[in-house]
């Protein structure tokens, strides 16, 4: 028994499925902007900090 998706009912199909995989691309790589960003961000700051400490004039 052959089946064959080539007609309308493939064209459905084929566009449900990509339409799938397209949105399981968007919530990938918004979860891993989400979780990704502050491992960069927060390391910047401490990075940030420790450079105006060392270029504040020291108060006598």
């Amino acid at each position: 028994m052959e089946t064959n998706f080539g007609g309308p009912l493939g064209t459905l199909i084929a566009g449900v499925g990509m339409c799938a995989f397209y949105l399981a691309l968007i919530w990938i790589n918004m979860l891993l902007g989400m979780f990704l960003t502050p491992l960069f961000l927060i390391p910047l700051t401490w990075i940030q900090d420790a450079w105006n400490e060392r270029r504040k004039p020291v108060r006598a």
